[in-house]
């Protein structure tokens, strides 16, 4: 074992008890998938093994106000929780053994989510800024430069890409461009991925056998992996650390105080460039645009979807970017939470933020929306995730997690979640572009 490693685990358990890691608790709803209905009755129970501490339960309403804090004896009671709620709402419920500050079990539930509006109200000139904005940049030509890149020996039949396309604003946009190497003219769909937050993760950087895997998906694609910064594709580790340590540190609140200056603005319309690119390639078939992400990548895709009306699905897991009004109407705003975060910048809260907020934007949009919510996800709150894609007017398959934190369930939930949400994420996207 590495010895690091071993010194954190000794440190750790002078700090925790041993008799923690053997008492579990498992916290479950009336209603399984975690929706209810205005007034219909919330049951949480609890089931141990091993307890010996008292057990205390927490309940937060969304994601903000604490509205029970109670200690239960040890297997003193199963219900924890009982309670109905008469507007929409969400509710989050923490457990915790004795006097140890570290939740040991979280179950989150919903209340009449398709009530939710977003906190902001939709600026007028919302749209002309924006077809503002796409007029500007289609003064910009396009400039593709190219590199192809070696793929997998397995993968002989794809061609990859290095692709840099001049776009307005301080970045082009970069990414990596996988296709079927002899598909014939309008046979294909697009499929692009956005990328999450952050700079020097490795799931911030394009990535050769990711575009060409999606280039593989349903009859073949039109495969585009974007990065969110404009970055330059490929280079060594300090490239990206030098870039999150400078240029884009806390790079989310760059000019927040002007419309024209909000990093928001350059990430979108990189993004619009590239659909631009890809609708010109001879192989797309006129129909399908599908724009994939993750946390901030669901922002950006939600983006797409209200921004270009091509954009035919998106598929939005615990998406960013959405009502960051909410925190103005006693709700948790999503990632980044500009709001809560710049509570004294009444200028860019009014006259900046509403025009890049996914919730308003998605009311143009008539794309197909496939959605996971993570119900006790704090950074993208089920809230205002719900409030933005109640404005489309498009289909929505929505999957609530009662067990989702923001990051990939791990433990005990890891398996049924691959085998229930993943599982059923992957043949969406795979059926769609069949």
């Amino acid at each position: 074992m590495n010895p690091f490693k071993s010194l954190f685990l000794a440190a750790l358990l002078l700090i925790i008890p041993l008799s923690v890691f053997s008492q579990a608790v498992t916290l479950s709803l009336n209603e399984e998938s975690g929706v209810y209905k205005k007034g219909e009755k919330i049951v949480v129970k609890a089931s141990s093994e091993g307890l010996t501490d008292s057990l205390k339960i927490k309940v937060i309403k969304n994601h903000k106000e604490v509205i029970l804090e109670k200690a239960f004896a040890p297997n003193q009671e199963d219900i924890v929780f009982e309670n109905t709620c008469k507007e929409p709402c969400s509710v989050i419920i923490e457990a915790r053994i004795g006097n140890q500050r570290r939740t040991l079990e979280s179950i989150g539930c919903v209340v009449a989510p398709e009530k939710f509006r977003p906190g902001f109200e939709r600026p007028k000139d919302l749209d002309q800024y924006w077809a503002d904005q796409k007029s500007q940049l289609a003064a910009v030509p396009i400039n593709p430069k190219t590199k192809a890149l070696e793929v997998p020996e397995a993968d002989a039949g794809y061609v990859c890409f290095d692709v840099e396309l001049d776009c307005l604003g301080p970045k082009p946009a970069r990414g990596y461009f996988a296709k079927p190497a002899k598909a014939a003219e309008k046979s294909l769909p697009i499929i692009i991925l956005v990328r999450a937050a952050g700079v020097s993760g490795n799931w911030c950087q394009c990535n050769v056998n990711e575009v060409v895997a999606n280039a593989k998906l349903g009859n073949g694609a039109l495969s585009f992996d974007l990065n969110a910064h404009g970055m330059l594709n490929g280079q060594p580790i300090e490239y990206y650390r030098d870039l999150e340590r400078g240029e884009l540190k806390n790079y989310s609140n760059i000019g927040i105080q002007n419309r024209e200056e909000f990093y928001f603005r350059g990430m979108y319309l990189r993004l619009l460039r590239t659909i631009e690119y890809l609708t010109q390639q001879p192989e797309w078939d006129g129909k399908r645009i599908l724009v994939i992400g993750e946390s901030q990548g669901g922002g950006q895709a939600a983006a797409a979807a209200g921004l270009d009306p091509r954009v035919s699905a998106v598929v939005l897991h615990v998406p960013a970017m959405l009502d960051w009004g909410g925190a103005l109407i006693g709700r948790r705003g999503g990632w980044p939470q500009p709001v809560e975060n710049n509570a004294t910048a009444t200028e860019a809260i009014e006259n900046v933020l509403p025009y890049f907020d996914g919730a308003l934007l998605l009311k143009n949009s008539k794309a197909t929306i496939f959605a996971e919510i993570g119900l006790i996800d704090t950074t993208c709150p089920s809230t205002g995730v719900y409030a933005a894609i109640n404005q489309s007017k498009g289909k929505k398959i929505i999957n609530p997690v009662t067990y989702r934190q923001h990051s990939w369930p791990t433990g005990k939930y890891r398996t049924p979640w691959e085998q229930t949400f993943l599982k059923e994420r992957l043949a969406f996207i795979d059926n769609y572009l069949k």
